[in-house]
């Protein structure tokens, strides 16, 4: 994992706050200052990602001001922004980096599948709303993210034409951790998954020799996977 030097945070964050280009690079800084670095997150890659990904533009314009708020914010037919904390965290669990091959399920506003293209790998993504995921895909190529490809479908059975995956993220909640996304991990591969109905847990798992390690990470509130779930 690549952990920041203290310098390179301090270039970053400078950068950030004198783009007169961004009017809300300032809000940007300051999530990722009391947010993301104040709650422990040392990978650089993903501190980076949060610094430079426009969180403003995934939301709808009258939300834009509370866009970098220590909250989620709602989307169309009951979908949410999850918690800017929450995506940095499920983020450096994944451990991305340049040439990782990272299967998102539930692509939902775009957000965490611009941050998670942003530290360099190849993200595959997936969402069953086809109405949310045109329009996600627009904002995506609108702002220049190349290196991810398109589903419009039930992630819970993954996508196993591109499988194996060295992660998988997953941002709707299912009462289980599904097999066939098991499955699809590379041997030492990582997924990131919430599971739970009413009480969920974000689960860490990752695939071993011998099966899985399953560690839960903290309590969280996603919405419910739909689909084969």
């Amino acid at each position: 994992m690549e952990v920041f030097s203290l310098y390179a945070l301090t270039f970053i964050i400078l950068l950030s706050i004198y783009d007169e280009q961004d009017p809300y690079a300032q809000k940007r800084f300051e999530m990722v200052e009391t947010q993301i670095i104040s709650r422990g997150i040392q990978n650089g890659r993903v501190i980076q990602a949060m610094l430079k990904v426009p969180r403003h533009e995934f939301v709808s314009e009258s939300l834009r001001d509370s866009s970098y708020n220590d909250s989620p914010v709602a989307i169309e037919k009951g979908q949410t922004v999850s918690q800017p904390y929450i995506v940095a965290l499920m983020t450096e669990l994944l451990d991305p980096a340049p040439g990782k091959k990272i299967l998102e399920v539930g692509t939902g506003s775009g957000y965490q599948s611009a941050v998670l293209a942003e530290t360099g790998c190849d993200l595959y993504t997936v969402e069953i709303i086809e109405s949310i995921a045109v329009k996600t895909r627009q904002t995506l190529d609108r702002l220049g993210f190349k290196n991810i490809i398109f589903k419009i479908g039930d992630g819970y059975s993954g996508w196993e034409e591109h499988a194996p995956f060295d992660a998988i993220i997953v941002t709707a909640a299912p009462e289980s951790i599904p097999q066939k996304l098991i499955d699809q991990l590379k041997p030492g591969g990582r997924m990131v998954i919430p599971v739970g109905d009413i009480i969920q847990e974000l689960k860490l798992v990752v695939k071993t020799d011998n099966g899985i390690d399953v560690k839960d990470v903290t309590a969280v509130r996603f919405v419910s996977m739909t689909g084969e779930s």
